[in-house]
């Protein structure tokens, strides 16, 4: 057999459309960074063909590694901002384009994507390292201006719990609080096999449309709320609230919002009471935190503010 020339192994990589880095493994990944290279160019397509991409579009990569993912959303796109905490991996991606037209169309922010200031884009792709996956999802929907539609990867099991819905053993205060500000689908599964080097878990894409209007609910106050709700999810609500922490917090709180509304405190309001005759009144009590879904949180939520009671 003939030996493999530098120049014909150089020209197969280019039809795989697959950075050299990847196949020769220059550098090891760092999977302490959640570094899982996408190596199927068909998962890749399927993604960008799932965020349906305008010609007029910014694109904010989350992770791009060494490009595979970014060489296919440039083919879309206006412009691609690309975050990226690996600096080696920041100069493969720039490389890739590098004296193609595609190299004015990229921007590459060597950074944590959490920590950065964005500037403004109308889609999110990411092959998400998995340990930043809650925080990339709330500050996606807590920006002023919230991307159009997200498409990001993450293990399964968080993916699913995204999807989840009342009643699913995956069903968590994380189902509650994204649907509440968006509509999450599944897209797809990834295999294991189809990154390198494979990661112990599988993976799944979904997809997330912020609600337009947003609803009008404060952030803060909806996820304090959930988190005592879901503090054991498969006991009543009201055992969520019989915590003498919790009981602690919201009079803390109550005191507060008297304070700021000019209102006399009445020493002989109990704030335990209150909390008990509201959970009684909405016949939320004896309820399950992980059979209830949006409207019975949002019931929940209102009628303690009637009463002055807050939860941020």
């Amino acid at each position: 057999m003939g030996k493999v020339t530098s120049k014909k192994r150089s020209n197969a990589l280019a039809q795989a459309n697959i950075a050299p880095v990847e196949r020769l493994n220059i550098f090891k990944m760092n999977t302490g960074l959640g570094q899982h290279m996408l190596k199927n160019p068909l998962v890749a397509q399927g993604i960008v063909d799932k965020a349906e991409i305008k010609s007029a579009d910014v694109v904010l990569e989350v992770g791009p590694g060494t490009g595979n993912l970014t060489v296919k959303i440039l083919e879309k796109a206006r412009k691609v901002i690309a975050v990226e905490m690996d600096p080696r991996m920041a100069a493969e991606v720039t490389k890739r384009v590098q004296g193609k037209p595609e190299q004015k169309k990229l921007e590459v922010i060597l950074g944590d994507v959490i920590k950065a200031d964005l500037p403004y884009f109308d889609v999110c792709i990411s092959n998400t390292p998995y340990q930043i996956s809650s925080p990339l999802v709330f500050k996606l929907l807590n920006l002023p201006r919230p991307p159009r539609v997200s498409v990001l990867m993450f293990q399964r099991e968080f993916a699913m719990r995204l999807v989840a819905r009342p009643g699913d053993p995956l069903y968590c205060r994380l189902s509650v609080n994204v649907q509440m500000w968006a509509t999450v689908t599944h897209v797809m599964k990834v295999g294991k096999n189809n990154f390198r080097p494979p990661p112990k878990v599988e993976s799944s894409v979904v997809r997330i449309e912020p609600k337009n209007p947003r609803p009008p609910v404060d952030f803060d106050e909806w996820d304090g709320l959930l988190r005592i709700c879901f503090v054991r999810k498969n006991r009543t609500i009201s055992a969520g609230f019989k915590s003498t922490a919790v009981t602690d917090i919201l009079e803390k709180n109550y005191r507060a919002y008297c304070s700021q509304s000019d209102i006399m405190l009445d020493d002989a309001v109990q704030v335990g009471i209150l909390i008990d005759r509201v959970l009684e009144e909405t016949g939320m009590s004896d309820k399950r935190a992980g059979k209830c879904d949006e409207a019975d949180f949002l019931k929940l939520l209102y009628a303690f503010h009637q009463v002055g009671i807050h939860f941020a």
